[in-house]
């Protein structure tokens, strides 16, 4: 359907057509369903609604609206539905019982959809704020339909505040329904919207933030975009205005409040988004404030913030804040934050009040603020600095000074893991002229969105440009310390981190860091004495604070990786937390990612779901491109095992990595894709997908063992896959590298693989010393998947050369810690690996007795359309064995193809 002229404004709703278009063709083929669409107040609700009924205007069609006015007439809205009924079908007495007016509701209706032969639509808008009898009888009608080609639509508000009677909203959720939600507008739709009703090309950072500032409420948006001129939008920290409507509102409710009321408002406005009561009262010179706190209150224009019991104030609605704060007049804004700098007692507040109070450049105040972020450096505390330097830039007389605290504010923001802020002020950035300073910070912006070439360009500029300033120098050395880790070259690492110590100040945050990542350095090139030392030390050089924090990290990561994941558990659990604007969300998401790794290896699943879901509700707040791939690697590979595949796939669309992306992208993207494939038997693409791994060069840290345990899935794809010789390649030299290092999982990983290679060529005795030696390697450890794997793996290598009960043994041992883990893929493969070699059973139609149990699952997978090469993979067989299987079936049930084979086999085990 093409817009009309009065939907030229409507932007998204695509995904919410759709699905009542989908459920409209299923209530027409499948008898009644019912629909409710929920949004938030101005998210287009209505709209959906209107341009829904518009589109199928051949259909007959019911429908009204809740009216609040008539939310306490009883059945007044389910009198209006009868009424709104197409023409011909005769009224009904009815009374206000609302069985009666349901059972009305469902004759009409019924009738009505078989007098238009394509069904009937039933809409009710508002369904909120209906009577409670209205909704009683449309529950009631909807179990009275009898299969009628009808599709019901309810229409509701959500969100906070609640609207509508609690009663009602009970109700509506009893109604069985599908939940047809309308999501907020995106980035791309904002600035589609701006470009349709504003003319305004909106800059992405702008878009951002307008995006952020409404919630994505198309009603907020088209009224900012049509109030606000579009000179505007061009500036990346501009103030973002408030609706007229919400001022107007606000405007009203403070002008009915009383004198006390209207100055604790203001003054909470002006303290920020929750401030205190005491600092509200205190401001506003009320030493009594509680009369005048349920006067505001009352008005909606405050509220006592949730679990605070009256000491934290909040405001109800969204832009009720900035609604008046807009209102206050230039002298009164002045006098009040400059009086708030007096009230507060945080330090940055404080300033930040001074900064709202000041109408001119104020070299001396920003000054002060440098000198505040400096000390929050010290700590860490990036937010904080970014905040400070940002307001410092703004107030600064001289021109170097501003272009100089943007590129440190930047630097900060990114140093929180604030990556999306920090990109909206890149154009600003990039404007400025270059120095090492300048593209020291747009490398470091490139590391953390994962742009490798781009942060190799940045870098090495800023480099050569570095001349005789050693603190510029430092801080480039940091970043390439940085831009090692993301690459996994511990080489590198360690002689930036070495050139950084040189370089920097003692303690200043570019030695702090590097001292706390160059362990990890160590690690990547066999070091693993050296980096335990190098974390000691960091970890008692900051006892706490965000430097602790990172060096916590960097220990759990290393302590996982050295066979230690109850020790890692707990150093990573102490990373995660982030205090509120101080700490790193960059390091904590870090630390989660290591936590989903850690918690999987302990056989932990749920709680290593619950790790990937937290980095994932942090990814989407910071932007951190470079740790995408790992946030989805561990939810890719648990789906997977749990035979959860549209979430596996889920997992790997959202954790894609590039092949010139940095190591610690690409290695779990690919490893993410090997594992899925693994999950369902398809050893060809496990080869195909690892193949670029075992290709890589240079290879950096891509061997030590324990970081990145991918070569056991890599080779042990080749044995399965037949291809030996490549096998016995790739084994032999990263068995002598975990031999010199002594490193006890990774020996039993390549140990099961060996064993199954020796299996393969008919070394038994030497498979079975190479599966007990796995066994042994892993028999102190906490890892019950790798057990289970090692057990498995020798379970049906022994079934293969004929040992049916020893395998028995291990399969069944498998079974259950596979079946304990959740890995259910791995419970299935046991089940049928158990009953393959079992006799048939007689009860089955004459001649399929005469199938083993192996070629009984043979001629049930090839009966389900599999091809004998996903039949092989599935069973952990060559195709040429699943060849000779087929052909013994054919003779033994005597057909000719597989057609009828299906036939016969689908129906014999119909029969049985």
């Amino acid at each position: 359907m093409n817009p009309g002229e009065d939907d030229v404004h409507v932007v998204g709703l695509t995904v919410e057509s759709e699905q009542l278009e989908r459920l409209l063709g299923e209530a027409q083929v499948g008898g009644p369903l019912v629909a409710v669409v929920e949004g938030r107040s101005g998210s287009g609700r209505t709209t959906l609604l209107r341009r829904f009924l518009r589109r199928h205007e051949e259909l007959p069609v019911s429908a009204a609206g809740a009216l609040p006015w008539e939310s306490g007439r009883s059945g007044g809205l389910a009198r209006r539905l009868l009424d709104a009924g197409p023409a011909g079908i005769p009224d009904t007495a009815v009374a206000e019982d609302p069985t009666d007016l349901g059972t009305a509701l469902a004759q009409r209706w019924v009738a009505s959809a078989a007098e238009g032969g394509g069904g009937l639509l039933v809409a009710v808008d508002d369904a909120d704020r209906a009577d409670t009898v209205s909704l009683q009888a449309i529950g009631s009608a909807v179990a009275r339909l009898d299969g009628a080609p009808i599709l019901l639509v309810l229409v509701r508000a959500t969100g906070w505040p609640a609207t509508g009677d609690p009663e009602v909203v009970d109700l509506l959720d009893r109604i069985p329904a599908v939940r047809v939600p309308v999501r907020p507008l995106g980035l791309e739709e904002t600035r589609l919207l701006a470009a349709r009703v504003a003319a305004t090309d909106l800059p992405s950072p702008v878009a951002r933030r307008l995006c952020d500032h409404t919630a994505g409420i198309p009603r907020d948006l088209l009224e900012l975009l049509r109030e606000t001129p579009p000179v505007r939008w061009s500036d990346w920290h501009t103030e973002l205005p408030v609706p007229s409507r919400v001022q107007h509102r606000v405007r009203q409710a403070l002008d009915s409040c009383s004198p006390e009321a209207r100055a604790l408002v203001e003054s909470a406005a002006v303290l920020g988004d929750t401030p205190r009561l005491a600092d509200a009262a205190s401001l506003a010179g009320l030493p009594q404030p509680i009369s005048a706190l349920d006067e505001a209150c009352a008005a909606g224009l405050l509220a006592p913030a949730t679990g605070y019991g009256l000491d934290a104030l909040a405001f109800p609605e969204r832009f009720v804040r900035g609604g008046v704060h807009a209102i206050l007049s230039p002298g009164a804004r002045h006098r009040l934050h400059a009086r708030a700098a007096d009230v507060v007692t945080d330090d940055l507040e404080r300033l930040r009040h001074r900064v709202e109070a000041a109408p001119l450049p104020d070299a001396g105040l920003a000054g002060e603020l440098v000198e505040l972020a400096r000390r929050k450096a010290d700590e860490g505390a990036w937010a904080h600095v970014a905040g400070a330097l940002i307001d410092a830039s703004r107030i600064s007389p001289s021109r170097a000074e501003r272009e100089l605290r943007l590129i440190q504010a930047v630097d900060a923001l990114a140093g929180a893991g604030l990556i999306g802020r920090a990109v909206d002020a890149l154009p600003d950035v990039e404007a400025l002229p270059l120095g090492p300073r300048r593209d020291a910070v747009l490398a470091y912006v490139a590391v953390q969105r994962g742009r490798r070439a781009e942060a190799v360009s940045y870098l090495d500029t800023a480099w050569r440009s570095r001349g005789t300033d050693r603190d510029a120098a430092a801080v480039v050395c940091q970043r390439h310390v940085l831009h090692a880790l993301a690459d996994w070259d511990g080489d590198e690492l360690v002689r930036w981190a070495g050139r950084a110590g040189e370089y920097a100040e003692p303690g200043s945050p570019a030695a702090v860091e590097s001292r706390a990542i160059v362990g990890l350095g160590h690690a990547a090139r066999g070091s693993v004495d050296a980096a335990f030392t190098a974390y000691r030390q960091a970890v008692a050089e900051s006892p706490s604070g965000p430097q602790h924090q990172r060096a916590r990290m960097g220990l759990g990561w290393l302590s996982l990786a050295q066979d230690e994941p109850e020790v890692a558990r707990r150093e990573l659990e102490f990373a995660v937390p982030t205090v509120r604007q101080t700490g790193s969300n960059r390091i904590s998401l870090w630390a989660l990612v290591w936590l989903a790794r850690t918690r999987f290896v302990l056989g932990d699943w749920p709680g290593a779901l619950d790790a990937v879901n937290q980095a994932e509700v942090l990814l989407g707040t910071t932007g951190l491109d470079l740790l995408r791939p790992l946030v989805h690697w561990t939810g890719a590979q648990v789906r997977a095992l749990r035979g959860e595949h549209e979430a596996a796939e889920r997992h790997l669309r959202l954790g894609g990595a590039g092949e010139q992306d940095y190591t610690v992208m690409t290695v779990p993207a690919l490893f993410a894709r090997a594992s899925v494939a693994e999950a369902a038997s398809d050893y060809p693409a496990v080869v195909r997908h690892l193949t670029p791994l075992a290709l890589r060069t240079p290879r950096g840290g891509l061997d030590e063992p324990g970081f990145w345990p991918w070569h056991d899935v890599y080779a042990n794809a080749l044995v399965v896959t037949g291809r030996l010789s490549e096998a016995e390649a790739f084994l032999a030299p990263h068995e002598a590298t975990v031999r010199r290092r002594g490193h006890r999982s990774a020996a039993a990983r390549l140990g099961y693989v060996r064993g199954r290679l020796l299996a393969a060529r008919g070394d038994l005795l030497g498979a079975a010393e190479a599966f007990d030696g796995a066994r042994a390697q892993l028999a102190a450890l906490p890892m019950p998947y790798e057990r289970a794997r090692v057990d498995f793996a020798h379970g049906i290598t022994l079934r293969r050369v004929g040992r049916r009960r020893d395998a028995a043994a291990l399969l069944t041992m498998a079974r259950q810690s596979f079946a304990a883990l959740g890995a259910q893929v791995y419970v299935e493969r046991c089940d049928r690996e158990l009953k393959t070699g079992r006799p048939a059973s007689r009860a089955t139609e004459p001649g399929t007795e005469k199938l083993t149990e192996q070629e009984r699952t043979v001629a049930t997978l090839v009966a389900t359309g599999l091809t004998n090469k996903e039949v092989a993979a599935s069973m952990l067989l060559s195709v040429k064995t699943v060849q000779f299987h087929l052909t013994r079936i054919y003779a033994k049930l005597d057909v000719r193809s597989r057609s009828e084979l299906a036939a016969r086999f689908v129906r014999t085990q119909g029969q049985r």
